[in-house]
Formats: structure tokens, C-alpha cells, sequence
């Protein structure tokens, strides 16, 4: 098997180095009364950051990636709607499969990482032939976090930086794999939605397998509560979802209040905005089409690759 391997040398930096370029200034004014300091370790930052990034984009250039509507009868492009009685029928399957599979195993972030990693790297691997190895480096603390205050995390397109926000729970695996699926070139939403939900279905592990699940559960409560916060909350008490799983389901997106949620409200706009700039659907991307993606493949009569078993509903 063909290997490419992405150094991704920035993931290694003790601290994001654009955290401390855009940080560096500010301290050292604070701290020594001096700007001058901070911006010798900005320019050292900057410095350190470009040259990884040029080094990793060098390796992407040898990168071969999965066709999507080739392999998967679908694309950001190609998305059939799932008609409302499927969806709510997908709601209740999806439910009856957390509620018999579920585990109660949560898996710390450094031990998960080189797992759901390895799997997204065998499930891409499988389709071209080729093992596009990167960092399992993963950070807890970004100031995208404050600009983007209803994300879960996020990836930094030229260092392959990563950070997970919050502790999301079951939902981890796949917010993991989601942010590692951006750091092997997938800066699609839809496509790293998709590929981090097949490789975690396609991996056989139950820990996994249940995130994925209720990757795909949260996303079309998402879709027929309208983005509404009040709607979706009443739709997860409705279910007959083991409790264990229904408070994770309620409290994962971060408590927003004031300003923060205005703010939040108006970084999202600018959000969907370079989404929609960059060839993509906009923000529904991450449910409505990830949701019809799933479906799109699963009814596909051209497919070349079939779902995995454990996350196919059809």
C-alpha cells in the first residue's frame, strides 16, 4: 500500500502557533511594559507556522482523494431529500439501536485519538489505495473557540492544528474524527460529517459505533426541529432514548447567554457565508445534507461501495 505521510510539525507546538502569533504582542505589553518581546516570538511564530504548513501542503500534493459520488453515489453537489415519514422513521431505528447497544465506555481524548484515527486511515485507505498518515495531536484550548462560540471544534486549514472544545461525551469519536478527516485534506463539512461516520460504522467497535449513531440521531432531530433550541430539546424528551444518552443529546451544544449568544448568532451568519463561498451548502451542511448524504448512498444503485452494516438503515 502507497503511504503519504503529512508532518503536521505545528500539532506539536506546546501552544497553537497562531494563538501565541496574535497572543505573543498582547502579554508582553502587559507583562513587561514593552511590545517589542512579543513581537520578536510573533515573527518566530509566524515563521514556524509557514514553514509547516508549506511542508504539509508539499505532502498533500501526493494526496488521492476519495471520489465521492464515484464511490458513494453521492456528493455536496448530489443529495437526494430524504422525504419527512423516512426521516422520522430513521429517527425511531436510530433509536431502538442506541437504546440495545449502548455502553457506557468512554474513552479518554489521548487514547481515542490514535484509534478513530487509525480507522479513518484504514476506511480511506481501503478506497484509494493509498495511507494518508497524519498527527493524532489534539488540542483542548484554541481562541477560535471565541470567535466561534457554538462550534464543537475546529481545525486550522493550513497547520492541520486541531482542537476539541468541550468534552461532548458519546458524541467524541466522531467530532474527533470529523476534525482528523479536515487534517488529511477533507475541508468539506459534508465530507468529513461522511467519512468520520463511515470509518467509526465500518470499525466495529461499539464505543465507536454508538457515537456515529448518535452523530446521525442528533443531525435529523437537528433537520425536523427546524435549528430551533426549544424544538429540539422537546423532540429528545419525547424519545423513549435511555436517559443516559437523552442528557448528553440536550447538553451538548455550550451554554450561550447576552452578548455571547448575539455574537454567536452573528459568527454563525459569517460562517455559512464562507461555507457557501467555498462550494459548499452553507451550515445545514452539518445535518440536512450530511443526513441526505446517508440516504443518497444507502438507496444508490451506482454506488461502487456498499454502507457498513452497523450504520446502514436501510
Amino acid at each position: 500500500m502507497e503511504r503519504v505521510r503529512i508532518p503536521n510539525d505545528a500539532t506539536y507546538s506546546p501552544i497553537a502557533l497562531t494563538d501565541l502569533a496574535v497572543a505573543a504582542p498582547l502579554v508582553s505589553r502587559l507583562l513587561l511594559g514593552a511590545t517589542l518581546p512579543g513581537r520578536l516570538v510573533q515573527a518566530a511564530a509566524l515563521a514556524v507556522y509557514a514553514g509547516s504548513a508549506a511542508r504539509d501542503w508539499l505532502e498533500r500534493l501526493g494526496v488521492r482523494k476519495v471520489e465521492f459520488l464515484q464511490e458513494f453515489g453521492s456528493d455536496v453537489r448530489h443529495l437526494n431529500e430524504m422525504p419527512a415519514a423516512l426521516r422520522e422513521s430513521h429517527i425511531r431505528t436510530l433509536v431502538e439501536r442506541l437504546n440495545d447497544g449502548y455502553t457506557p465506555e468512554r474513552p479518554p481524548l489521548r487514547e481515542l485519538a490514535p484509534v478513530v484515527d487509525m480507522h479513518l486511515t484504514n476506511y480511506i485507505a481501503a478506497i484509494t489505495g493509498q495511507r494518508v498518515e497524519t498527527s493524532t495531536e489534539v488540542r483542548s484550548v484554541s481562541l477560535v473557540q471565541f470567535v466561534f462560540p457554538f462550534a464543537l471544534g475546529a481545525a486550522d486549514m493550513l497547520s492541520g492544528d486541531i482542537a476539541v472544545f468541550h468534552d461532548v461525551g458519546v458524541f467524541q469519536p466522531h467530532v474527533l474524527t470529523h476534525e482528523f478527516c479536515h487534517r488529511k485534506g477533507y475541508w468539506g463539512e459534508l465530507e468529513a460529517q461522511a467519512l468520520a461516520y463511515l470509518s467509526l460504522t465500518a470499525s466495529n467497535e461499539d464505543v465507536l459505533v454508538q457515537s456515529a449513531l448518535c452523530e446521525r440521531l442528533h443531525r435529523n432531530l437537528r433537520v425536523v426541529s427546524g435549528d430551533d433550541e426549544a424544538a429540539f430539546d422537546t423532540h429528545v424528551t419525547r424519545l423513549d432514548l435511555r436517559p443516559e444518552l437523552a442528557r448528553q443529546f440536550v447538553s451538548l451544544r455550550p451554554p450561550l447567554n447576552g452578548i455571547a449568544k448575539s455574537a454567536a448568532e452573528a459568527t454563525r451568519a459569517l460562517y455559512d457565508l464562507r461555507m457557501r463561498l467555498t462550494g459548499q451548502n452553507g451550515i445545514s451542511d452539518y445535518d440536512r445534507g450530511f443526513t441526505n448524504f446517508l440516504y443518497t448512498f444507502e438507496s444508490s444503485l451506482t454506488a461502487r461501495r456498499r454502507p457498513p452494516a452497523r450504520g446502514s438503515l436501510r
